[in-house]
Order: structure tokens, then sequence, then C-alpha cells
């Protein structure tokens, strides 16, 4: 089987990694087009040891597209994911836009698979916030024998998850800084370079900011939606890697080493947890990566039941464009989708 698959949003970072993963695990793409906004038309985009010209996302016909992985924003996929899905071809989205919708199902393949019948619904899949995506790779098989309580986490996010633009205020700032020009702030609120901002997103009316409320939000659709969740959600001056430190309430008891011991054994995870000097894992070693990372485990006296937790992934891989490719090849493992062009 070969599909015919369509990457909206093909110029920008997370755009270009779903191309680059599409080719690394062997996707069995027969086409695949790369759809941006007008003015990025014409563009080339890297396929493999292909190039790519990019075409307009305006107008564009997916009455014989399979599967379209959305990472335009949350406006453009408001606007077309419908569109899309009424002619037939299945979108995948990495924007806000549809997680919280009923008819859409939210999925991280490692945490519940079977949700993603649902998509018959609306033909849209959603991706979770980067944030929340590997902090369930991480927890689910811990829920799973203990069951949840609470949740604690702060989180320490890269500056890639604000996209191209973030990338760059963070080197423009840095090259200002060991040069003794001024340093602007464009993309963020304050200077990101050398320093930490506790915001991400906008502010809501009971002073979580919108990223936190994602965490919350998207834990209680895909995990339980009895677990207490508090989030606060920090941006750092790191290119690639979201780290998180996370603090777990369980109902049974469990030890560090039964944690160690589940999460060795659990899909997407990879535990590195030596205590010693180096003995954990950092958002530098963590880009380019496909796992989920967990370090630091270890047992919290202050409540029953309690568990401290560091857990680090490249945002724009496991947050983003590997997951959205991971739900396609789930719709293809279950067999829930088939090319609309056969082989000749």
């Amino acid at each position: 089987m070969a599909f015919k698959v369509a990457v909206a949003g093909a110029t920008g970072n997370v755009g270009r990694e779903m191309l680059n993963i599409l080719e690394e695990r062997g996707f069995p793409v027969g086409e695949v087009v790369a759809l941006a906004s007008r003015r990025s038309v014409g563009t080339e985009v890297s396929f493999g040891d292909r190039t790519l010209k990019v075409k307009a996302l305006d107008g564009y016909d997916f009455s014989d597209t399979d599967i379209c992985l959305m990472s335009a924003g949350g406006a453009v996929s408001k606007e077309w994911s419908p569109k899309i899905g009424k002619q037939g071809c299945i979108v995948i989205d990495n924007s806000s836009a549809w997680r919280y919708d009923q008819d859409v199902p939210l999925i991280v393949p490692e945490v519940n698979p079977d949700a993603i019948d649902g998509y018959t619904r609306r033909n849209i899949i959603a991706n979770p916030n980067c944030s929340t995506a590997q902090l369930l790779v991480a927890l689910k098989p811990l829920h799973d024998a203990a069951t949840i309580k609470r949740i604690v986490v702060a989180t320490y996010q890269s500056v890639s998850g604000a996209g191209k633009e973030g990338m760059d205020e963070l080197f423009t700032q840095t090259r200002a800084v060991f040069v003794a020009d001024p340093v602007e702030a464009k993309k963020f609120t304050k200077r990101i370079a050398f320093n930490v901002i506790p915001h991400i997103d906008v502010f809501m009316d009971d002073g979580s900011t919108k990223e936190e409320w994602k965490m919350v939000a998207e834990t209680k659709k895909m995990l339980d939606p009895k677990i207490k969740v508090t989030a606060t959600c920090v941006r750092v001056p790191v290119f690639i890697g979201h780290s998180e430190a996370v603090n777990v309430e369980f109902e049974k008891p469990i030890t560090a080493d039964e944690a160690r011991d589940i999460l060795r054994e659990a899909p997407g995870c990879l535990v590195i947890d030596k205590r010693e000097n180096g003995g954990y894992i950092t958002p530098l070693e963590s880009a380019g990566e496909d796992a989920t990372y967990i370090s630091r485990i270890r047992e919290d006296s202050t409540v029953d039941n309690g568990l401290n937790l560091w857990v680090v992934s490249d945002n724009l891989r496991k947050g983003a464009a590997l997951n959205a490719i991971q739900i396609a090849e789930l719709l293809v493992a279950r067999g829930l989708i088939q090319p609309k062009q056969k082989a000749a």
C-alpha cells in the first residue's frame, strides 16, 4: 500500500521535521506534497534525497489525498481542516484548534491508541501539546500500575516550541550579549538569552497561562478525567528539547525501583537514571531522538505513594512531528485507512 500524504506548513520547523520523519521511518508513501501559504509557493523543502517545491494550501484539491499532516497553525487549521476532512482526507492536526473538541480524538499512540476509532466523526485527529505528549508517555505505564491521583509539573520548554522566530531570537540575543549590542525582545515578552520566562501563551482569568491549562485539559482527556493536575510552564534558553520536573501522587504504593522497572519496559520510554555525575538526561542529548527520557526517579517522602521524575524529550519530534506520523502509522496498522489511488 502506498498513500498520498500532504504536509501543510511544510516550511516551518515542525513541517520540515514531519518530512524528515516520514522518510526516516519508511512510512508507505506513494506521493508527498508540500503545502504552505501562497507567499511560500515555490520554496524548496527536502524529503529524503528528493526536493519538493511548495504548493499553496489555499485551494488545493485533497480529493485524491489520503492523509494531511497539518502544522500550519490554529487559525489555518480551524478554516481548512473541516474542508479537507469533507474531501475524504484524514487530517492529523498539530495545533490546539481541535484538541478539546469532543468529536475529535486527541491521541498519543503509547497512551490512548483505542481512541483513534472516533476520527470518523470529523476526519480529524488532534496531536497534543508538546509538553503534554512527553509527560503522558512517561506517566501512562505508572498510572496503569498504581493509579495517579495528582500531578504537579514544572516545565522547562525550549524556544523551538515558539517556532523559528523563537530560535532566531535566542540566537540573536545571545550574540548581542557577547558583542555588547542592544538586546531586543520581539517574540518573547522578556529577554530569553541567559534568562528564564515563566510565561508561555496568554494569561487566563485564574492566573494560569493557556499552556498550563492545555496540560491540565489534555491530561484529563487522554489519561483520566479524575486526575488532579497543576502545571507551571517556563520558557528557557535551550534551542531544542523540553524538560519537566514531575511530582506524582498515586493511590497505590509504588517504589522508585518498581517505577524504574516499569518504565524500562514501557513503549517510547528510555530510562537513564544513575545516581552519579552525568547519570541523567538533559535536553541537549534528547535533540534528534525519538524517545521520552526519564531520569532522577525517586520517592517523595512528603506524601503517601509519591514519586519525583525528570522527563525530557525532543519537542519537535515526540512533541509534534513524530507523534503525528505515529498516529498515521496507527491508522495503517489498524486497517482504518486504505489508499484512494490503487497501485497500477
